[in-house]
């Protein structure tokens, strides 16, 4: 797979998901042509999540679509994901290339250049970078007021490796992130709490589109 090719990124979110389930969210998310999924939905159970990523695995196989499990190596591994991603506190980047294979897709959330530079130094594919703008979102990590493009440029330029822009992005903000130099743009509510998600995927694929 090619990362750089991603431009539209989900990150799942139940609890954001307007009483829909977390595989109606993504079956329509890849009708609207998303590029990769993250399966997060904290605050669920560890079983209730296993049982979501099976499914989910099932979709994204049959639409040719990474599955990424956020955190947690021993779920990516359970239910056959193309990868993780770990945030500043989870396991290394060395430990989900153990458990995980050298193939998989080892993600990292970094909101300065410091920690982006020591996730690619410790082997990671690609970065998640944020909050951009701001968010009360619990699920994305940084500052809640938005770090803003110029920290996304900023990372960009200090890294070889793809930056994807998180946090308060739509379609309404996401052209400027990729223009900073982030290769695409994740989403948590703008396509969990749409009210057509696969139509939000679309419109925040078409903003960033080259």
């Amino acid at each position: 797979m090619n990362i750089t090719e991603w431009r539209a990124y989900l990150v799942t979110a139940a609890n954001r998901s307007a009483g829909r389930s977390t595989p109606e969210v993504v079956a329509a998310a890849l009708d609207g042509g998303v590029d990769v999924v993250q399966l997060r939905d904290k605050g669920v159970s560890d079983r209730e999540r296993y049982e979501t990523g099976l499914r989910l695995r099932e979709l994204t196989a049959d639409a040719e679509v990474p599955l990424l499990v956020n955190d947690r190596i021993d779920l990516a591994a359970a239910i056959d994901a193309d990868g993780v991603h770990l945030g500043q506190t989870d396991l290394p980047v060395s430990v989900a290339r153990e458990r995980l294979g050298d193939s998989a897709v080892v993600g990292v959330s970094a909101s300065t250049v410091e920690q982006a530079h020591e996730a690619a130094a410790a082997g990671a594919d690609y970065l998640g970078v944020g909050a951009v703008y701001g968010t009360d979102s619990k699920d994305v990590s940084g500052d809640r007021d938005g770090i803003g493009t110029e920290r996304i440029a900023a990372v960009a330029d200090a890294v070889d490796i793809p930056v994807i822009g998180i946090g308060g992005v739509d379609a309404s903000n996401a052209a400027p992130v990729v223009e900073a130099g982030a290769t695409g743009v994740a989403a948590l509510s703008a396509i969990t709490a749409a009210s057509d998600p696969a139509a939000a995927t679309e419109a925040l694929r078409a903003a960033v589109a080259e």
